[in-house]
């Protein structure tokens, strides 16, 4: 398209944005964007529709239809009211929750669909303040609600704002449900369809009450109380980042019997500007750096952190030299699988009905340690929702024992339907309190699987592609790939291909095709190397990414073997990505 033509189509976009049907502020400030002479900040704010996706919205906030604001959000709102009204069109009271985390204008966003939902009829319980993604989670299902709504954008940076959308198991919709909320959704062409005026009869504000429920549910979940009261006192430093865990998790590690919570005051401050951090992301380890920082102060034993809608959780521990090391996503999920296994077993609680969650791209040995203590595994794609999905297919028959995914998330419960941070701070300190228990550090507890069950190591690498050429960059990379599969990666011969976009693996050692067994398509290719490495390839569904999961393991016999297994896996991650051309 010209770019005059894009122009004039923007522009015309953007005066339908100057009737009635908007507010004064947004016409002002979309008059403002005509008025520029620099037409830039006009295009990237109509140039498309925000889109409403499968896992709902997520933009940079402003005013214009490719950004969050009250007419977007609006939009995402009433059309989501126009499904359930016709999915549940027997019930006599359809029923939401809506929940919102400590970003710029998530209270706005909250009340205003707040608002529209009660416009169209629908009973609405709205958190009283900021709280946790899977507390709202837990909330649908406790209060018997058809869907919910939570105002975040994870741990994007403090521009963005986001709205997920939650199904009544409690977990992110996926299909049919996903598909036939962006219908309605792409139906509403103007500020005019949108039902504002609330009806206060219908809007109910919780709290506390749920707050107490939830800690006090979370609280079941703990295998090792008797370890706690030993080591009650251990000196544990907590940062939520400026977010919603400021609350939820220090009340969880109290309910589970830990008394020596060390804040980061200057993080606890609830602020959507994220004033100590770059980017309010446990993954990043400057977004740990003041926890770690205040744990050598305080001569403390572990370091927990929650992303500001605290689904995410971010640790860091000691190592036998006594330097704080950060443990990544996968590390973490290891440690929370084997515990788990092991507890359950020990307590009698393994009775051959109980499984393992993984995404595809988390590590493999997880499914080594399930597999081998006669625990059934299933593998899904990235995202929660998969996981909750797994759960509501094996409710009343199957016993969930956990599941996560390398991007620091992990769900200890079945009560909730996406990842937890509260309880998964809980049960971090948790193990560490029992691995003092058995002699050790949580460190020396991670070594200590690896010898066992072998040792892995993983590297997720981003390539980064912006605006509308990135896109189509992205895509060809993705067509070559497809088109001519990687007979070798860094000097291993490829035994087994899988392109989760046609279901079709190809099995070279068996000479064979095979059919995956997955609920739907995925845009991802992964490969299985003579030497166990795995590499997955996927384009990123919420940015302009395109992303590369390496993981590559050895057997070691000792502790004193690791050090240099981690050297290898480094150079081995280094020669693969060269193979890649990454």
């Amino acid at each position: 398209m010209e770019n005059n033509e894009l122009l004039q189509q923007v522009r015309s976009k953007a005066q339908s944005w100057l009737t009635d049907s908007y507010d004064a502020e947004t016409r002002a400030e979309v008059q403002a964007l005509l008025d520029k002479e620099d037409p830039t900040d006009l295009i990237e704010a109509f140039y498309k529709d925000l889109e409403f996706g499968t896992g709902g919205l997520r933009g940079i906030m402003g005013v214009g239809s490719n950004r969050m604001n009250i007419y977007t959000v609006g939009a995402a709102t009433q059309g989501l009211s126009n499904y359930l009204k016709k999915e549940f069109s027997d019930l006599e009271q359809i029923k939401v929750v809506i929940g919102h985390d400590c970003r710029n204008n998530s209270r706005k966003f909250a009340e205003i669909s707040a608002d529209i939902f009660s416009a169209n009829g629908i009973k609405v319980y709205i958190f009283e303040s900021l709280r946790p993604t899977p507390e709202m989670s837990y909330a649908i299902r406790k209060l018997g609600c058809q869907s919910g709504i939570i105002l975040t954008a994870s741990h994007n940076p403090k521009e963005y704002n986001g709205y997920k959308a939650y199904w009544n198991d409690g977990a992110q919709m996926i299909t049919p449900h996903d598909k036939n909320t962006i219908a309605e959704v792409n139906k509403i062409r103007s500020a005019a369809d949108i039902k504002f005026q609330g009806n206060k009869n219908l809007i109910e504000t919780i709290g506390a009450e749920i707050d107490e429920q939830f800690v006090n549910d979370l609280k079941t979940v703990s295998l090792s109380p008797e370890s706690i009261q030993r080591h009650h006192d251990m000196k544990i430093v907590y940062t939520p980042i400026h977010g919603t865990g400021v609350k939820l998790v220090p009340m969880a590690l109290a309910k589970f019997g830990f008394t020596n919570i060390i804040h980061v005051p200057e993080q606890d401050v609830v602020s959507g500007d994220f004033p100590t951090v770059v980017s309010p992301n446990p993954e990043e380890p400057a977004a740990l750096s003041m926890a770690v920082e205040k744990a050598k102060e305080t001569d403390a034993e572990l370091v927990l952190a929650s992303d500001p809608d605290a689904d995410r959780v971010g640790a860091a521990v000691k190592n036998n030299e006594g330097e704080w090391v950060l443990l990544n996503g996968n590390q973490t999920a290891l440690m929370f699988v084997y515990y788990l296994i092991t507890r359950w077993k020990e307590l009698g609680k393994i009775q051959g009905k109980e499984y393992i969650v993984k995404t595809i791209v988390t590590t493999e040995t997880i499914r080594t340690i399930a597999e081998r203590n006669g625990v059934g595994f299933y593998d899904v794609y990235t995202g929660f929702k998969w996981i909750a999905n797994v759960m509501k297919q094996n409710e009343g028959k199957l016993q969930y024992i956990g599941g996560g995914e390398e991007s620091y998330g992990f769900l200890c419960e079945d009560f909730v339907r996406d990842k937890d941070a509260v309880s998964a701070c809980a049960m971090l300190a948790e193990i560490a309190a029992w691995a003092k228990d058995n002699g050790m550090t949580i460190y020396q507890l991670l070594q200590k699987i690896y010898v066992e069950y072998g040792f892995s190591k993983e590297k997720g690498i981003s390539v980064v592609k912006k605006g509308k050429s990135g896109a189509e960059e992205i895509e060809a990379m993705m067509k070559q790939f497809r088109a001519n599969p990687l007979t070798e990666i860094a000097g291993s011969k490829v035994v087994l291909f899988n392109d989760f976009s046609t279901l079709k693996g190809q099995d070279y050692l068996a000479n064979e095709t095979l059919t995956l067994d997955m609920p739907t398509t995925s845009n991802v290719l992964q490969y299985f190397t003579e030497d166990k490495t795995k590499v997955s390839i996927r384009p990123s569904g919420t940015e302009p990414k395109i992303k590369f999961y390496i993981e590559v393991h050895s057997k070691v016999d000792s502790v004193d073997e690791l050090a240099s297994a981690d050297k290898a896996a480094l150079d081995k991650i280094e020669a693969i990505k060269a193979s890649l051309g990454i």
